[in-house]
């Protein structure tokens, strides 16, 4: 089921633009004319069953604002739209905590509601970590975060930053205080500026102190960007959306290049980079198959390359769903590869003999022909953090499934996991 979006508009021009826009975004309106009609609404809903609320500040009933904190006070993420825009209401609006404003100035404005609420559902998987020794002041910032569906984290040493990085994989934001005290702020980010690239985290140095010269230090330090308290709501949130979109932005070139065009699959280029990001932090189990279709190049000598391409997208459409928690890749050719990171030795060999068995129940459709297809795998659970060594040892136990008579699962688990 989509999330839903609640929209409490009275002009009916703006509510069909409004629930046109939403609809496109992949999500359910729920659409109200008054705050009135909101609250008879709204009491039958879960919180949680909406991603935001698109308020009109200037409504019938509710003339200064007063839908604003009825939606806020509902526990729903809050844009504002607005026909009128003084300081005064500019202030009343953002001393709430809203998301954002829209002024109903020109078409433009519905773009970047747009974009706007696409950032909001993809911001619900994105971690961002506040490192500042003031517990108020990270509060805060952690706060406005969280306004935008940011999940967030708080802590007061650089020492502590370490091991929430460690501990959470999802996380592409990260805010420093210049006067954390266990350690220089910008020898911190320069730490971590040798193990965290600019495209993978953006550090946002913070600071209360007007020095000029402390933005640049951070900046050749490695930072991607700086900002001084107070901060401004807009530029902080500016700032915020223009880091995380530079990063996906580069992720989505690097997954394009990194992306096998046949199956969909990533490549064996991407697979490296992803597997040496988990190791990094060491996980304490893992393991790695290796998975190679049988006899495939008899389907290619007897049925031509477009059935051998078939097989191979069915193939990668199964491994794709059945390993879903996993990191897969083709490796080339007829070969897969499957890295399982935190995962007992017993429950990935239960789950590559449940692959084995996926591939040889479902024969392939082809010009309406079956296509019998089965698959041996090699797989390996020895505790490591090689990589190559992994693949070494995958390939000597899958080569022993194909000794050993194929369509088979081989391993090197201990006795008593088996």
């Amino acid at each position: 089921m989509p999330m839903k979006v609640l929209i409490i508009e009275d002009s009916s021009t703006n509510i069909g633009l409004l629930k046109k826009l939403v609809e496109m975004a992949g999500l359910e309106a729920v659409l109200t004319t008054s705050l009135t009609a909101a609250r008879h609404v709204f009491i039958h809903s879960e919180p949680e069953d909406y991603l935001c609320a698109i308020v009109d500040y200037d409504l019938p009933d509710a003339p200064h604002g007063e839908a604003i904190d009825y939606a806020i006070n509902s526990y729903i993420p809050t844009i504002v739209s607005t026909g009128r825009l003084d300081e005064d209401i500019r202030h009343g609006v953002l001393s709430r905590d809203v998301v954002d404003y829209i002024p109903k100035e020109n078409a433009q404005m519905y773009d970047y509601l747009m974009r706007l609420l696409a950032r909001l559902q993809k911001n619900k998987h994105i971690s961002v970590i506040v490192v500042g020794p003031k517990r108020i002041e990270r509060k805060a910032t952690a706060a406005l975060l969280r306004r935008h569906n940011f999940i967030t984290f708080e802590c007061a040493t650089a020492r502590e930053a370490d091991n929430l990085l460690a501990e959470h994989t999802n996380v592409k934001l990260l805010f420093v205080n210049s006067a954390i005290e266990d350690q220089s702020a910008t020898q911190f980010v320069a730490g971590l500026r040798k193990r965290y690239s600019k495209e993978e985290l953006a550090i946002v140095g913070i600071t209360d102190d007007p020095n000029s010269l402390l933005a640049a230090r951070f900046i050749k330090s490695g930072a991607n960007d700086f900002i001084g308290r107070p901060y401004c709501h807009e530029e902080f949130l500016c700032r915020v959306n223009q880091n995380i979109e530079l990063i996906e932005n580069v992720e989505t070139i690097r997954r394009t290049a990194n992306t096998d065009y046949l199956t969909g699959l990533p490549n064996r280029r991407h697979f490296f980079y992803t597997v040496n990001k988990y190791q990094r932090n060491q996980p304490a189990h893992q393991a790695l198959a290796l998975v190679d279709l049988d006899f495939f190049k008899a389907i290619n000598d007897t049925h031509g390359h477009d059935a051998g391409d078939t097989v191979l997208q069915a193939t990668a459409k199964s491994i794709a769903l059945h390993c879903a928690d996993f990191i897969v890749a083709r490796f080339g050719g007829e070969e897969f590869c499957i890295y399982m990171p935190d995962v007992s030795a017993a429950e990935a060999i239960e789950a590559m003999q449940s692959l084995c068995s996926i591939i040889s129940s479902a024969p392939v459709q082809f010009n309406n022909i079956e296509l019998a297809v089965t698959a041996s795998i090699g797989l390996t659970t020895i505790p490591g953090h090689n990589i190559e060594l992994m693949l070494t040892h995958a390939d000597k136990l899958l080569y022993e499934a194909k000794q050993s008579g194929r369509n088979r699962v081989v391993h090197d688990a201990p006795l008593t996991t088996r």
